[in-house]
This record gives C-alpha cells, structure tokens and sequence, in this order.
C-alpha cells in the first residue's frame, strides 16, 4: 500500500493556535484537512482566512456542534473523497507535540497497514482528574479486548490508514463526541487491524479551554464501555465473530 496522507484536526471554537499548528504542518509539505464542528462565527472566520490563501488548506464545516467524533468522521471519509490514503488526526488545542509528526509518517510507511498510534507522555500539566480517570478506561479497554494490546486509547493523536477504517465506519456504530477515539481502536482492534505505538510528548495548556464535559461525557464513555463489553460477550459466544 502506497503512503498518501494529509493532516486532519477537528475544530470547535480553538482558531488561536491553528495557524502556528497550520503553519507547521504545510512547511513539510502536508494538505491539512480543518474540521470546523460549529464554531462561532469569529472563530469560523479564522478558519476561513487560513483556507482563503493556501489551495493546501481546505475547511469543511458542520453548521451546528456534532462533537468531535462526528467532526473526524467527516474528516476521515472527505480525506478518501480526496484521494488520501491515511488520515493523521491532531488536536487543534495544541497539546500534540508536532515535532513528532515526521515519526509518524515515516512508521506509517514502514507498517503502511498499521494505525499509527500515540502514547502519550505527560508532564505536570496534565489536571489529576483527568490522569487518574484515564485508567479506569484504560482497565475497560483490556477488558473489551482480553488484552493489553491498546495501552491508551483516548490520545488523539494517530494515524489512520483509510482503507482499514473507512469500512468499518461504514458498517459498525461508532461514538460522535469523546467517546470515538476509544470506540474506534476497540473495533479496529476486533478486526484484527495492526497497531503501532509511539511514544509522544503531549502537554495541557493551563489557560487553554476544553469541551470535554466531565458529567456529560464520562456519562456517555461509560455507556460506550457498557455497550462494548456486551458486545465483546456476543463476540466470544459467537467464536469471535463481529
């Protein structure tokens, strides 16, 4: 399989890092692919005065906020649409370190079926709710997998070959909010899909803003764990089978 990727990042109202992440990421040739999850219309305009100069920038826009798992699935199939076999997704907060980029592409055309994955490594950064939470989804990621072969499944920094996930979008339920990022590699992984692990710096801005809702979306990750392992039980009675 041949390696064509381009840069996907959701945006929801995070425009004030974009063009030095933009900026970057076009200095090494790459075509970034801006989800805009309904942004309000000063941060839209900033994403439309990135596009507006660089035929290398494209936006695609949600009118109202679907959430960010609905944001990478439009990225992801307009990315097939344009002709790019794999999709490196990255956060438009700026807390992926970019200087790992090479790494991931150069592991992608190494393992060119493998999803590319980020393991990330914290710094004091990182609020300790957030840490210690992250490992009560990490026990359920083994669970549903009977294995330890996903070791952080909430990073989104990754790398996506399309051929593997785009059938899988297009023929199994997946998460439209935070909860995507996990559900994704518990399916690929169902599907025998190869993974690769990097790890990779990853540091949380103190005055940064984040729209991930404790209540709300710890709600709805626990339902996704719920829904998965009984999902994993039928598999087991079935002989493995989707």
């Amino acid at each position: 399989m041949s390696v064509s990727p381009c840069v996907l990042i959701p945006v929801y109202d995070h425009s004030e890092k974009l063009p030095r992440i933009v900026g970057r990421l076009r200095e090494s040739g790459l075509f970034c692919l801006l989800v805009d999850d309904g942004s309000s219309p000063d941060h839209a305009a900033r994403l439309a005065a990135l596009a507006a100069g660089d035929a290398g920038v494209l936006v695609t826009r949600h009118r109202e906020n679907r959430g960010k798992g609905a944001a990478v699935k439009t990225g992801l199939f307009k990315a097939r649409a344009l002709g790019f076999s794999h999709a490196l997704q990255i956060d438009a907060d700026g807390q992926h370190d970019l200087g790992d980029v090479p790494r991931f592409l150069q592991a992608a055309r190494r393992h060119p079926d493998a999803v590319i994955c980020g393991r990330p490594v914290f710094d004091r950064s990182i609020p300790k709710g957030r840490y210690y939470s992250r490992y009560l989804t990490h026990l359920w990621v083994w669970i549903n997998t009977l294995s330890f072969a996903i070791p952080d499944a909430m990073c989104g920094f990754r790398l996506y070959p399309l051929e593997r996930l785009i059938p899988l979008l297009e023929n199994e339920p997946t998460g439209e909010r935070m909860d995507f990022d996990i559900e994704v590699l518990v399916r690929l992984h169902w599907r025998g899909a190869p993974m690769v692990w990097l790890p990779t710096r990853v540091r949380y801005d103190p005055k940064g803003v984040s729209h991930f809702r404790p209540l709300e979306d710890n709600w709805r990750i626990s339902r996704m764990h719920a829904r998965l392992f009984f999902t994993m039980l039928r598999r087991q009675l079935l002989g493995g089978k989707r």
